[in-house]
């Protein structure tokens, strides 16, 4: 019964926003999220992390970054129900792509290959924008507890391509899928952002974090290239994907000094994009161990 509830206020709630349009359902959710979340407990866990990794914001200043994770989190539920609209656009709802021409490189060499991102601005925007590039790919992502919200989440992100995406939930089933999927020439993005408990330790910020090396892992086995990209946020409905240079993980006789030094190199790029952008990365994941981020 409770599942079937879940069902129905996701249903009510998705309904809700597409009737609004893209910028209005942007801007209602971002200013219910910024009101509303930084009330909420989890916000805590964003006080620490702030405190641990951003030593020189001061109290005001993690407030703020602190209110603006919620604003973009909740405006990115606002625009889902939109993602099958959006379009690269110079105004208004919509995306732009700075640095195109590494996206279609990739797309015109083929795979396999993956792509690095993270939790920035709404990272949902990433398969319709890199579509219209001529990449297509599959990712990992965490399924909902209740099946039929996640086949709801699943159904959306597919009609946002316009064609069934292939998506690969973590875990081992989930894994060995998508090593099929690199085997067979496919394209891989994966957010690699979020703590893994059985990962590999690697400094963010300073400080020990533990890592998925699944990235790494799969560049060096395949010998494939990395295409680092990210969102950020520049208005309600309107965003902007930013296409990095690919580039090659180590390989040499040392693997685990190769997926070490790879797993460095990526937690350094994104830690740049969160630098550069603090309130619109996930701060409310407790991405470092909890004595660490308390001290």
């Amino acid at each position: 019964m409770l599942q079937r509830l879940e069902y129905a206020v996701a249903r009510a709630f998705l309904a809700l926003f597409r009737a609004l349009g893209p910028a209005a359902a942007s801007n209602l959710a971002g200013a219910i999220g910024h009101r509303l979340g930084p009330m909420i407990p989890t916000s805590r866990v964003a006080e620490a992390n702030l405190v641990a990794a951003m030593p020189g914001l001061d109290r005001a200043e993690r407030r703020q970054v602190i209110g603006a994770v919620w604003d973009n989190l909740a405006r990115n539920a606002g625009e889902f129900p939109h993602l099958a609209g959006l379009r690269e656009t110079s105004v208004g709802p919509g995306f732009e792509i700075v640095g195109a021409e590494h996206g279609r490189t990739l797309a015109a060499r083929g795979g396999p290959a993956v792509l690095l991102t993270a939790h920035c601005g709404n990272w949902e925007i990433l398969p319709v924008a890199l579509r219209s590039l001529g990449l297509r790919f599959g990712f990992f992502y965490r399924a909902a507890a209740n099946p039929a919200v996640d086949q709801l989440i699943i159904d959306l992100r597919a009609a946002a391509m316009g064609e069934p995406v292939p998506m690969f939930a973590k875990g081992a089933a989930g894994a060995r899928g998508a090593y099929a999927h690199l085997a067979r020439g496919g394209m891989l993005c994966m957010l690699t952002d979020q703590k893994l408990n059985d990962g590999i330790e690697v400094p963010f910020f300073g400080m020990t974090a533990m890592t998925a090396p699944a990235l790494a892992v799969f560049a060096r086995k395949f010998r494939c290239p990395i295409l680092p990209v990210h969102v950020e946020r520049i208005g309600a409905a309107r965003l902007r994907v930013v296409i990095e240079p690919a580039v090659h993980a180590q390989a040499s006789e040392d693997k685990a000094a190769d997926i070490a030094e790879t797993s460095l190199w990526m937690n350094q790029t994104i830690e740049r994009w969160v630098r550069a952008q603090p309130g619109q990365w996930l701060w409310l994941h407790r991405r470092w161990p909890k004595r660490v981020a308390e001290l």
